[in-house]
């Protein structure tokens, strides 16, 4: 089998779709993807195992390994990118376009440049003569619903001691990040004409007090919780949407409002949600609207590797940068209830993520074989 250039390598991991998505209209198997990967690590001789997700068709994670033990290191990353407007890029999104030093499309930075630039790494190394094994992994619908990574943490297996998520970060790396969730508090009341209020409960009425706790509890956290390490020191809580009743006359019988959070680490999702419900419970106890309260999107933990984790000093002694903290979610909180310690590290930068014209610098791509052979390298040789 021809051996491919990491350019060939990228044109086809880019060609071969992998959109995830909440909406049914986008979401596509990661299965070509995952082929892709499984036969170019065969190659190598790794032995590959292709894991379907529970409970989502045609997804799938892989686990190509080398060597044998669970104290190695272990190089991960998602095969899905997100949704994306063709009529927006400057060129095709779904082919890899060179120009101005940069390779475009979709998912290039974000993040399946990362693999090409982990199997172009590998090429150059004496892989049979490990003395700790070396781990590849490839998951699906990190962009979605991370039902990937929470499906490996459930199989309950050490794959690694060490782990490295390349996700776009300029190559400078992360420590820890934020947690995300995505909520919705729904109050029913009853509707009527509007010409006498008793002949109804109203839903809006019922929703000004809640944004009024709302925004207390946002005030109290961000009181209560601060982290200099971050760009922004405190949890937020951002009011994202709301919608209620149907028409001016009538009494608002229903209303919805949905806001986002993201804690830092060392705050449990469980527990705010908990802490939630009963200042909610507090405040409506008197009213005779029914609410709930449940999560749009399950959310990602916060995350924070220790500072002296041998794998954050290593990467830090590599690229010459302090480990940092970002606002947004890894499948690194999924890594390390695995057992690992992680970082996140990798070519391209998040500003290009997510966006038309999303491109790879061809000047990150020396420095990441670099690194990646070099913690092989301390790691497994």
């Amino acid at each position: 089998m021809k051996t491919l250039t990491l350019e060939e390598m990228l044109q086809r991991l880019i060609g071969a779709a992998s959109v995830s998505s909440v909406n049914p209209a986008w979401d596509m198997s990661n299965g070509n993807v995952i082929e892709h990967l499984e036969s170019w690590l065969n190659q190598l001789g790794f032995k590959t195992e292709v894991v379907p997700v529970p409970g989502h068709a045609d997804k799938f994670n892989l686990i190509a390994s080398a060597g044998q033990g669970d104290q190695g290191l272990v190089l991960s990353g998602h095969t899905d990118t997100v949704p994306f407007d063709e009529e927006k890029w400057q060129s095709d999104p779904l082919k890899l376009t060179q120009r101005s030093q940069r390779f475009y499309g979709i998912g290039s930075a974000d993040m399946k440049g990362f693999f090409a630039v982990v199997i172009e790494a590998l090429r150059e190394l004496p892989l049979k003569q490990l003395k700790q094994p070396l781990v590849i992994i490839a998951t699906a619908d990190e962009e979605s619903t991370m039902c990937g990574a929470k499906s490996l943490a459930g199989l309950q297996r050490r794959l690694g001691r060490h782990a490295v998520i390349g996700e776009p970060t300029g190559m400078k790396p992360v420590h820890m990040h934020k947690g995300i969730s995505m909520e919705s508090i729904r109050l029913s009341g009853r509707s009527g004409h509007s010409s006498n209020p008793a002949l109804g409960v109203n839903a809006l009425d019922g929703m000004h007090r809640v944004l009024g706790e709302v925004i207390r509890w946002r005030d109290d956290l961000q009181r209560r919780y601060r982290n200099p390490a971050f760009e922004v020191a405190f949890p937020t809580l951002n009011l994202g949407h709301i919608h209620g009743g149907d028409n001016p006359n009538r009494i608002c019988g229903q209303c919805e409002l949905q806001f986002d959070l993201r804690p830092l680490p060392g705050m449990s999702l469980e527990d705010l949600r908990g802490e939630l419900k009963q200042r909610l419970n507090a405040s409506l106890q008197e009213s005779e609207l029914k609410w709930e309260l449940t999560s749009v999107f399950d959310g990602i933990p916060a995350m924070e590797t220790p500072r002296e984790a041998a794998i954050v000093r290593a990467v830090e002694q590599l690229t010459g940068t302090e480990a940092g903290a970002v606002a947004f979610g890894t499948e690194g909180p999924y890594l390390n209830r695995m057992g690992m310690e992680t970082v996140i590290c990798g070519p391209g930068c998040i500003d290009q993520a997510h966006q038309p014209d999303e491109y790879l610098p061809l000047k990150h791509i020396q420095p990441a074989i670099n690194l990646i052979q070099s913690l092989i390298k301390q790691f497994c040789l």
